[in-house]
């Protein structure tokens, strides 16, 4: 049976303009109860922002949250895929790339995201095709 990224993705996503406020990506986070951020420009994706890079990149770094903006600590030169990928397609992808989190497109266009952990829950029987990530350091 062929398993596409749409079959697992997660549709409702949650971005944030680049010019937002580290602060304000923190509010999300706490209210929307999410994994990740999408950065978005002009309405097109230009980055990530996880909880990661919320510590590292603005508490770590003792900036000011009310004055960093998302864009200084995102994640840069994201990945996508297809809605209409296979999942293997999308493995591939976080393997190559040493990626947990993929933003899922449709035309270019912004459709939901698709993580490890979707996969993980969902085909517990794919186990072996991220195994790497569990077992690389």
């Amino acid at each position: 049976m062929n398993t596409y990224v749409k079959d697992i993705m997660i549709n409702k996503i949650i971005t944030i303009d680049s010019n937002e406020t580290a602060r304000k990506a923190c509010d999300l986070y706490k209210d929307k109860k999410i994994g990740c951020l999408i950065v978005t420009k002009n309405d097109r994706i230009i980055g990530l922002v996880t909880e990661r890079d919320l510590i590292e990149r603005t508490i770590c770094m003792d900036k000011d949250p009310n004055k960093t903006k998302v864009e200084e600590i995102m994640s840069k030169n994201i990945k996508t895929i297809d809605k209409f990928d296979r999942l293997e397609k999308a493995i591939e992808v976080f393997k190559k790339n040493k990626i947990k989190k993929l933003p899922v497109t449709l035309n270019g266009e912004l459709v939901g995201l698709i993580t490890l952990t979707d996969i993980a829950y969902s085909r517990p029987s794919m186990k072996e095709f991220f195994q790497f990530y569990f077992t690389e350091k």
